[in-house]
C-alpha cells in the first residue's frame, strides 16, 4: 500500500454519465476554472469571496439548480458547492457563468468541511442525497455522526442544515442520527418543524431541483428538513 493511500477516501456512485454536449461541455473547460475552488483558501472566506456578508455550502449539489438559484437571489453570500459528478459540475459551471459569488469543487465536500474554519459557515444544503438503500451501504449515507461534527462545527451558531430527500428511509434515519448526535455531543441541532406542513411543503426560498422534479413525477412526496445550529 502507497504512503498515504490507508487514508485516502472513497467516494461511491457515479462520477461521469453521458459525454459532455454543448453549454456544458463549454463551461466545464471554459468557465469552471475561474469557478473552481482552491481548497486552501478555505482558511478566509472573505478573501475568497470580496464583500460577501454570509457563506454557504451545498453539498453534492446534483445539476446544480438550487446552488446557482441561491447565488442569484443572494448576491452578498458566497456559494460553494461540491460535487464528484462530472456532469453536474459541467452543468453549474454553465448556470453560475456569470455568477461571482460561487465556488465549485469537483470533488468530495468533506474536504470542503476540513478546510472551513469554525463557525463560518451560515447554511449547509444536503439536498436529495444518495440514500444507499441497502443496509450493508448505511454507511455510506452523508449524514452520519462523523460528518455531522464538522458541520456543527463550521455552521456558525442559529446556522441552518437543510436536508432533503424523497425516500422515508433517509429522512427517518436523518432525524434519528440528529437525535443521537443532540444525545452525544455538546452542542445539537434544533428541528424547526412545529407542524406537518413544515416539512411537507417546500418552503418559498428553497428553490426547486430536477431531482425534486424526479420524485414529485414519480408519485414520491420529499420531505424537507431544517435544523438550527444551537
Amino acid at each position: 500500500m502507497a504512503e498515504g493511500q490507508e487514508n485516502r477516501r472513497l467516494i461511491y456512485g457515479r462520477r461521469q454519465g453521458r459525454p459532455l454536449r454543448g453549454p456544458a461541455r463549454d463551461a466545464f473547460g471554459t468557465d469552471l476554472p475561474r469557478l473552481a475552488l482552491d481548497l486552501g483558501a478555505l482558511g478566509d472566506l472573505q478573501t475568497l469571496f470580496p464583500g460577501a456578508t454570509g457563506f454557504a455550502l451545498e453539498v453534492g449539489f446534483g445539476g446544480g439548480e438550487h446552488l446557482a438559484a441561491q447565488a442569484t437571489a443572494h448576491p452578498e453570500t458566497g456559494y460553494i458547492g461540491a460535487e464528484p459528478f462530472v456532469n453536474g459540475v459541467a452543468n453549474l459551471a454553465w448556470l453560475a457563468r456569470d455568477l461571482a459569488n460561487v465556488r465549485i469543487l469537483h470533488g468530495d465536500a468533506r474536504d470542503v468541511l476540513d478546510g472551513l474554519p469554525d463557525a463560518s459557515l451560515d447554511a449547509i444544503f444536503v439536498l436529495f442525497p444518495d440514500p444507499w438503500p441497502k443496509a450493508r451501504h448505511h454507511k455510506r449515507r452523508f449524514i452520519s455522526q462523523p460528518n455531522l461534527i464538522q458541520i456543527a462545527r463550521v455552521l456558525r451558531p442559529g446556522g441552518r442544515l437543510r436536508v432533503a430527500s424523497d425516500i422515508p428511509d433517509y429522512v427517518s434515519w436523518t432525524l434519528i442520527e440528529i437525535a443521537a448526535f443532540n444525545r452525544d455531543q455538546g452542542c445539537r441541532f434544533a428541528w424547526t418543524a412545529r407542524a406537518p406542513e413544515d416539512w411537507r411543503v417546500r418552503p418559498a426560498d428553497w428553490p426547486g431541483t430536477r431531482y425534486e422534479a424526479k420524485a414529485l413525477e414519480a408519485g414520491r412526496a420529499p420531505a424537507y428538513l431544517e435544523f438550527t445550529r444551537a
